[in-house]
Formats: C-alpha cells, structure tokens, sequence
C-alpha cells in the first residue's frame, strides 16, 4: 500500500503544473545539449509557456473557481446530525513553534470550520471526527495535532474521535463508514477538495454533507501580473481534477 501511494504521488507531481513545466524544461536542456536546437527551442518555449500561463492570476482563479463553486458554505439547516468530519491536511513538527504555527494553513481553517459548527449546532452528543497521517516527516498524526486545536477552544475528549491513519481521502471515507455507517454526516474540508470529497465519500456509500472552507478563488484583473500564488492555485486546481478523474478510473 505504501508503495502504491508514494508510486501514485510521484505521478502525480509530473502530471501537475510544476513538475510538468520542470519534465519539459529538462527534456529542452537534454537536447540543447545534444545540438538538437529546434527541439531544445520548442521544449524550453513550451515549459516558459506553461510557467507563464498557470502563473497568470485570473488562470488560476478560474481554474480554482469551478471546483470551489459547487458547493456553498454550511447552511445549518440540518438537526439530527451526529458528527462532523475534519479531513486531514499538512502539519510541521517543531517544539519551538507554537501549536499554531505547526499547523498549516488549510489544517487550521478546516478544524476552526468544523469546530464553529460544533459550537452553533450545540448538541453535546455531536462527535468530531479527526482523520489524516502523520506524513513522511512527522511523528504525530495530523488527525491529533488538528484535535488538539479543538481541545483548547473546549471540545471535550469525548465528543471527538481521531485516526491518524488514513494517508488519503479515499482511506479517510473507508474509517467512517465504520463509524457512521449510512447516516447523514457534516464533511469539513477544503472548498477546491470538496468535490473530489464528495464522489469518494459517495462512492463508498456514505451520505456527507458538504461544509466547505478555506476559499481561494477571487475576481482579479487581467493585468495582473504572473505569480507563485497564483501558480499553486492552479496546481492544486490540476491536482483535484486529476483525482477525480483517477476515482473514476479506479471506482
């Protein structure tokens, strides 16, 4: 399993933005070095071009807005939900940082989501699910960093439940059916890893419902400037998409 999962990472990264543009860009550099010049020219072109094109911000934004339009924030309008499910995200292990900046970004806005709608919906019998690994350079699982967050703003121990073992989103949906089985869940994650989300969820029988944050999408001119920002929103764009269509082929 861990080899098809580091397998799987590794393809992915060449058929994303950044390691696309870097395949063709050494592609470029093996032929100028075999005096192959025209195509040398076409590859290095192509990389620049691709490196241009995904680095211009309303690129970005619009590849980034057709995943995170299809599905609005939380609505609150459901009253027998049992639980509530934070994805797991990235984490960086550091005793000299404060709990706060060892978690990432996308981490700490998913778990502050699905602890506000644990603290609006006011029920004492709702659980907090918390699920993700530690990753290839943690000791501590993202699941149980993500939950102590929750832990210092007052969620008791016993309303939340951690697996720190699944490595993906499909695992991550594989841990909760043993818990909630067919019933109506919340399903706290990124608003671009939503769909995505979803189908998986679906796909193994579940019945989630959509509490989307971390929104990145925004309105830019088109005289913006090209920038790394808005190259990693494209490549998190084509990263979603790639998996969706990967749960497809594999379903």
């Amino acid at each position: 399993m861990d080899t098809l999962f580091s397998t799987k990472k590794v393809i992915t990264f060449f058929v994303e933005p950044l390691g696309l543009i870097l395949l063709l860009f050494v592609i470029g550099l093996y032929f100028l070095y075999k005096s192959s010049n025209v195509k040398a020219k076409f590859f290095l072109s192509l990389s620049l071009f691709l490196l241009l094109f995904f680095s211009y911000p309303p690129v970005g934004n619009f590849l980034i807005q057709q995943l995170e339009s299809q599905y609005t924030k939380y609505s609150y309008k459901d009253t027998n939900i049992e639980f509530i499910h934070v994805l797991g995200s990235g984490h960086h292990e550091n005793n000299l940082w404060p709990l706060s900046s060892q978690i990432g970004n996308t981490s700490l806005k998913r778990t502050l989501e699905g602890v506000t709608i644990y603290k609006k919906l006011n029920r004492s019998d709702i659980k907090l699910i918390f699920t993700g690994y530690a990753g290839p350079n943690n000791k501590i699982p993202n699941a149980k960093m993500n939950a102590r967050i929750a832990q210092i703003v007052g969620i008791n121990n016993y309303n939340i439940i951690i697996d720190g073992k699944p490595k993906d989103t499909k695992e991550e949906s594989i841990f909760t059916k043993s818990i909630v089985n067919n019933r109506p869940f919340i399903l706290v994650t990124s608003a671009s890893h939503m769909p995505r989300a979803i189908k998986l969820f679906k796909d193994s029988g579940l019945n989630p419902i959509a509490a989307p944050t971390d929104f990145k999408g925004k309105n830019i001119s088109f005289l913006s400037l090209p920038n790394i920002g808005s190259l990693e929103k494209s490549r998190n764009a084509m990263h979603e998409l790639l998996g969706i269509a990967w749960a497809y082929l594999v379903r």
